[in-house]
């Protein structure tokens, strides 16, 4: 079997949801569902991956005559009895398996003591302070798209993003409270 990007997975499902759709209508609906913000998706990147999934056979263009304005109409791709199996076969891997992290913030914790632990502490603070932005702009997003009146898997989507966050701050907050005791900012404990 052919390995599969994170973009090509998520165009197999957006065909799917759409039976028939353009790589115009995709973009519009990656702005709307706000996979930009942590899927890492760009215009070229759909439309790289429209061409690949074409050339696996994963999905085929629709035939059109029509005209739109000026122009002829963009092509439509559907899936094809090949390109709706590899999309289950994605969708049960990517629940049954874990997602890696990433390992950069590991990284810089693994290198703790190579700085200062005020200067460990004020970085986790910018820390705190992106994840809260980044937390207040995917529930504002949510919302605007219709919150709990979405349809479960939309819902998921912005759900499941929101609460990584959530737990990631918990757990910075915890670190800066384990590190602040340890410095003793009581001037006691070093």
């Amino acid at each position: 079997m052919h390995p599969i990007s994170n973009v090509e997975f998520m165009l197999l499902q957006m065909i799917a949801e759409c039976r028939q759709t353009s790589g115009y209508e995709i973009k519009k609906l990656v702005d709307r569902r706000g996979y930009r913000e942590w899927a890492n998706i760009g215009t070229t990147s759909i439309y790289g991956g429209l061409k690949k999934l074409s050339d696996k056979g994963w999905i085929a263009p629709e035939e059109s005559d029509g005209k739109s304005g000026k122009g002829p109409m963009p092509t439509r791709f559907s899936l094809t009895e090949a390109g709706m199996a590899k999309l289950k076969k994605e969708i049960l891997d990517s629940l049954s398996s874990t997602r890696e992290r990433d390992n950069r913030f590991d990284l810089g914790l693994a290198a703790l003591p190579f700085i200062g632990k005020d200067e460990a502490v004020a970085a986790l603070r910018q820390r705190l302070d992106f994840l809260r932005g980044a937390s207040n702009r995917a529930k504002q997003k949510y919302e605007s798209q219709g919150g709990v009146r979405l349809p479960l898997n939309v819902r998921a989507l912005f759900l499941h993003p929101i609460s990584l966050i959530e737990s990631e701050t918990a757990f910075v907050d915890r670190l800066i409270q384990e590190l602040s005791e340890e410095t003793g900012d009581d001037g006691q404990n070093h």
